[in-house]
């Protein structure tokens, strides 16, 4: 089945698409398969659009990742910020890319972006700084014309607590955990990284983790602690609800009034078990560690996380309520959020609970839609400043990306992002249809 859609395809070549890649992500195109061919299936006469793999520090920050992503971009030195760099003490200065790879990247010319997992979380940072004017003056929000995300912990996810990280410590990680493995792979493969290939490259020049820059001794002391695996200006911590918290705090992840979003969310239950869709064998053997993490994700004890996730405040409050007017619950907190927590807070595509792959901000906080993928589907007209969020029946966390099988699902994706795309560029007037006051009203 293919999406309906009533528009017309724009004259002018197609906007480009920027991919982004998520946690220990490699940016390849190979891993990504050859899904342009749906991406571009109802492109008519027009030509194809253009497709730009980004890769960017793979277990890096938020912050760090979208630095990055920018001044891959638009060439140049890469400049983390003299006040972030003092804080998370690492150099301000990384990488130099001695061409951008879209060096005219301007409000005028705007991109599409497209983000796996953290690599949606990373596009949304990236147009916070934007919106900041973190790297100048000429940036604007509006060189992001749409943000489209598969799977992204927006608001963060139980699993960085599972596999590791302290719930009430959180940077700290547990001993002996796979966190703390993790950890010290990251340190290993950084530090004989000019000898790896790149497929390996961890972007880690700022923090001068190589054996160019660090003695065998310094390196046996970041296995024993690690100070990037236990700081705030990391992956995993970024992951976490306290680091959501500190984002939503700031307004970060607020819907650009010109920009237009799109989240794709998976979920792993037992009511999608059933489901009809055809999957490949591969499709099959790829989803089973997801299936394997989908219980202690929907089990987890939100109860036990120091401080508490902001999302618990409301179901904290209608929990006092029931629990003065009913005898029945009686048990203690972990045993009561578990009973009163609504369903998405449970759902998960062995990776990322359902809420948080929604979008930044409860619903109650931004603009949004939500969709059921049906046979009778039809794409609705773009509308900026809304997040657009479709759910996926039986999908994980890589069942469209980036692991291409050419199953249903992925063609279906495909197919109806390349027609989403093709309307914002044939309807990009409404974009810009904005007036100056109501721009400097929201900024």
């Amino acid at each position: 089945m293919t999406p309906h859609n009533h528009h017309h395809h724009p004259k002018s070549a197609p906007i480009p698409l920027i991919i982004v890649d998520g946690f220990l992500g490699c940016g390849s195109a190979v891993l990504w398969g050859k899904f342009s061919r749906f991406l571009n299936i109802s492109s008519e006469k027009c030509e194809n659009r253009r497709i730009i793999f980004v890769r960017v520090g793979p277990v890096s920050s938020l912050h760090d990742r979208a630095c990055e992503l920018y001044y891959a971009l638009t060439g140049g030195t890469v400049d983390y910020g003299a006040d972030h760099a003092k804080l998370h003490k690492h150099a301000r200065y990384g990488r130099v890319n001695k061409a951008g790879m879209y060096p005219q990247w301007s409000p005028e010319q705007p991109l599409h972006f497209l983000g796996h997992s953290i690599g949606g979380s990373t596009i949304i940072k990236l147009q916070f700084l934007l919106k900041q004017r973190y790297f100048g003056p000429h940036v604007h929000p509006d060189m992001v014309l749409s943000v489209n995300t598969i799977s992204a912990p927006f608001r963060g996810t139980q699993l960085v607590y599972i596999l590791g990280e302290c719930a009430d410590a959180a940077p700290a990680v547990r001993p002996l955990s796979i966190g703390s493995l993790l950890s010290k792979w990251v340190h290993l493969v950084a530090f004989f990284s000019p000898l790896l290939p790149e497929l390996l490259d961890l972007h880690v020049e700022a923090r001068s983790l190589s054996f160019r820059d660090m003695s065998p001794v310094s390196l046996l002391k970041q296995l024993w602690k690690s100070d990037w695996a236990e700081s705030h200006d990391a992956a995993p911590y970024d992951m976490t609800f306290e680091a959501a918290d500190e984002r939503e705090s700031t307004l970060e992840g607020r819907a650009h009034p010109r920009t237009f979003y799109r989240s794709h969310v998976a979920s792993l239950n037992s009511r999608l078990l059933t489901s009809s869709l055809p999957t490949s064998p591969l499709s099959s053997i790829l989803s089973q560690p997801f299936r394997l993490l989908s219980h202690p994700i929907s089990t987890f004890d939100y109860s036990v996380i120091q401080p508490a996730p902001s999302f618990l405040e409301n179901d904290a409050l209608i929990l006092s309520s029931v629990s003065r007017s009913s005898d029945v619950v009686k048990n203690t907190s972990s045993t009561v959020y578990s009973s009163t927590l609504r369903e998405e807070y449970k759902e998960n595509d062995g990776i990322v609970p359902l809420f948080s792959q929604w979008h930044p901000l409860p619903c109650r906080s931004t603009q949004c839609r939500h969709f059921e993928h049906s046979k009778n589907f039809t794409l609705p007209s773009p509308d900026p400043g809304t997040w657009n969020v479709y759910h996926m029946d039986a999908a994980n966390h890589i069942s469209l990306a980036p692991c291409w099988t050419g199953n249903f699902q992925q063609r279906y994706f495909w197919t109806s992002l390349g027609q989403w795309l093709y309307s914002i560029d044939d309807h990009r007037h409404l974009h810009n249809s904005f007036s100056t006051d109501e721009l400097d009203q929201y900024n």
